[in-house]
């Protein structure tokens, strides 16, 4: 399993809204890469909501969104997305607990095709993107087709 700084200490996204350990207003949320997969937990609060005690899209497309640019960056590559969209499955409440999960779809060449997944504690899917990341650098990724 690789997490954060595990093998070659990287600072570039240390204030990172969603996964810098530096950013003092961020969400701080501690992915990790194991088996082609990233993963990663976090429990919105009541300063993440849009309405009635349910936490704001544009939190969730934030988490699902550094969730992919992670899957590139624990595994040393660097890029930027280039389009991503998002399904809202599920009203999110704020203080519940999500699991997030990306894999990758397929690359060719520059580009490389990631989907992410939400799941709520009870395991229902609360939102679901998919994601083209234009990669920079390649790090350690697998090959293209």
């Amino acid at each position: 399993m690789q997490r954060r700084n595990d093998i070659n200490p990287r600072t570039d996204a240390d204030n990172c809204f969603v996964c810098g350990p530096k950013n003092p207003i961020g969400l701080r949320i501690p992915f990790v890469f194991e088996n082609d997969v990233c993963r990663g937990e976090f429990v919105p609060n009541q300063n993440h909501a849009g309405f009635d005690g349910v936490t704001h899209g544009g939190i969730i497309f934030s988490v699902l969104d550094d969730l992919m640019a992670n899957w590139l960056f624990l595994q040393n590559g660097r890029g930027f997305t280039a389009k991503c969209e998002i399904r809202f499955r599920d009203p999110l409440p704020v203080s519940e607990k999500i699991s997030v999960e990306c894999h990758m779809k397929r690359r060719k060449g520059r580009l490389l095709q990631l989907e992410s997944k939400a799941f709520g504690d009870d395991g229902r899917v609360i939102a679901e993107a998919e994601a083209s990341f234009m990669i920079d650098d390649y790090g350690n990724l697998p090959d293209s087709e």
